[in-house]
């Protein structure tokens, strides 16, 4: 096979994954689930359907293609930057078997334009980043979906295994990371994003990390010494938010007795301690750190104990090498609908042992979302320019709910410090003792 041929092969793969998942995630419910806006925070997940074929139509079939538009006139409903979430409802969108034949229209002409297209020639087609950059956009929705199947009430609709039972922990609680430059970024990686790139030296001072994210056994235990009620440990933007909102726990627990429960897919559970703590925002994780006499580690930081192997003294593409994840290696792709216990996935580990970087958890960071020095937007300003600046905070690794095109050592996530309804959670650091 040959280079062209392998990401032709590539493209195709990754876009049908894509498809088969937002297919699940908008048949297992009726219409008006569809149509409905189960959370302000979120669009009806009709919305996203639409909006992953007009992007797919944009992009695809207009800008690389050369093809006329299909529907122009559906343009503006699907422009995420025209409406906000909140409105979308109100907004004449297609209906939910019409959204579906758009979608499956463009991606049927799509296929087609896949097997005549040049990798080569412009940015947009140089290794097929085009094709990768809407496959990781479609699933970056079928993630956004999954958050709002979650949010919404009723009986369960998404079913899948469990991870697999894991040994109980009985490795060090933190690796030592040691201190010097490192590349961070890429600029190598066909498919990486604006926001990744360039690869560029980066100056770290040894420091701690935790070997696992943080579990819900250890989050009680701030809970039950009280720190939801201590300002101590709150930054005062934090201690504000916690308080007009009256939050006590992380988002969708809720205390029976002496236990903590948790409403997860339409299912009610105890909240199993040995899991990643998940649904906390920033200043939650931020204050957790605190009361546990550490930090949050710095995105530099992250990600160099995900990449960084000081044998070779080089950045690998994850923590466990340069081979692409496959389930040995992470909890990725909606294959399970929750994260493994902590200590899971000793093959995916770092070279200085550091477990589950990659999958389970977004990753809270204490690092505002900056560009890179040299960042050149591309192909709009829209994906990550106009996000930079202090409001952001940065998230790294990936959840579960996050599919592997999605996904690299590399990969920055971002969201305000209040949010809470995405699968994040966080692993914390301290300095080196001088």
């Amino acid at each position: 096979m040959t280079e062209t041929e392998a990401l032709r092969e590539r493209a195709l793969t990754t876009l049908i994954t894509a498809r088969d998942r937002t297919t699940l995630l908008t048949s297992c419910v009726e219409d008006p689930d569809l149509t409905a806006q189960h959370s302000p925070l979120m669009s009806p997940l009709v919305w996203d359907l639409a909006h992953i074929g007009n992007q797919e139509e944009q992009w695809l079939l207009r800008a690389v293609g050369g093809r006329e538009a299909m529907r122009p006139e559906i343009d503006s409903l699907y422009d995420a930057f025209e409406h906000p979430r909140a409105e979308r409802p109100t907004l004449p969108l297609l209906p939910p078997a019409e959204a579906r034949l758009y979608a499956a229209e463009v991606r049927g002409r799509v296929l087609d334009l896949l097997e005549s297209t040049a990798f080569h020639g412009s940015r947009l087609t140089e290794a097929g980043f085009a094709f990768g950059m809407i496959a990781q956009h479609e699933q970056q929705h079928d993630e956004t979906m999954l958050i709002t199947h979650q949010l919404r009430t009723g009986p369960q609709a998404l079913t899948a295994p469990d991870p697999k039972p894991a040994p109980l922990f009985t490795g060090p609680s933190e690796v030592l990371v040691p201190g010097g430059s490192f590349t961070m970024g890429t600029s190598d990686e066909p498919w990486a994003l604006d926001n990744e790139r360039p690869a560029h030296r980066r100056e770290v001072a040894s420091f701690y990390i935790d070997t696992t994210p943080v579990s819900n056994g250890a989050y009680q235990a701030f809970i039950e010494d009280g720190g939801y009620q201590d300002e101590r440990w709150w930054t005062a933007a934090g201690w504000a938010h916690i308080r007009k909102n009256s939050i006590h726990a992380p988002l969708f627990w809720r205390r029976d007795g002496k236990q903590w429960l948790r409403r997860r897919f339409g299912v009610t559970e105890v909240v199993p301690p040995d899991e990643p703590v998940v649904h906390v925002c920033w200043y939650e994780a931020d204050a957790y750190a605190r009361w546990a006499g550490r930090r949050l580690p710095t995105e530099a930081e992250w990600e160099k104990a995900a990449r960084h192997d000081p044998a070779g003294n080089r950045s690998t593409r994850y923590p466990w090498g340069d081979a692409d994840p496959a389930p040995e290696h992470a909890n990725l792709g909606q294959r399970h609908l929750r994260p493994a216990p902590v200590g899971s996935y000793p093959e995916g580990e770092s070279p200085l042992g550091v477990r589950q970087l990659i999958g389970d958890v977004w990753e809270w960071t204490a690092s505002d979302f900056l560009p890179y020095p040299g960042f050149v937007a591309f192909p709009y300003k829209e994906y990550s320019e106009v996000f930079f600046g202090p409001e952001y905070k940065v998230l790294r690794g990936g959840s579960f709910a996050v599919d592997p095109v999605a996904c690299r050592g590399t990969f920055r996530n971002w969201d305000y410090p209040i949010r809470r309804q995405i699968f994040s959670g966080f692993r914390t650091a301290r300095s080196e003792a001088v």
